[in-house]
């Protein structure tokens, strides 16, 4: 499966941004989807995840209330919208997907077998 992560940018603190994730090659309903993002000389790092078959969501505790995972079946899309962005929420945002995830392994980049190509965030203060 190919993923095209879109829509970043850069925004001031307190604005909105939508990022998206389309997949070509396979639909998303055999996998689970999630966003991570990642600072120069960092780690990866767990934002938010779905399972496309139940629509369970997953957070990272510090983004909940502030950003929302969701999908489009008929689009075969996930997205993350993303509120009152701080300046430490700039990174490139990378979308993955995996399969058979149980819930102590969504948070691990590791186990996530496709990646698009990262979209850049930036926000100013």
């Amino acid at each position: 499966v190919q993923l095209q992560a879109s829509g970043g940018g850069l925004v001031q603190a307190g604005d909105s941004l939508r990022l998206s994730c389309t997949a070509s090659g396979r639909p998303f309903s055999r996998y689970t989807t999630a966003w991570f993002r990642q600072t120069p000389g960092k780690e990866r790092a767990f934002v938010a995840a779905i399972r496309w078959t139940d629509s369970s969501t997953y957070y990272e505790n510090s983004m909940k209330g502030r950003f929302t995972i969701s999908k489009n079946n008929a689009e075969n899309t996930v997205y993350l919208q993303m509120n009152n962005l701080k300046p430490e929420d700039t990174a490139v945002y990378y979308c993955a997907a995996g399969s058979n995830l149980i819930t102590s392994s969504i948070r691990s980049a590791s186990r996530y077998n496709y990646w698009g190509q990262g979209t850049l965030v930036t926000v100013s203060s």
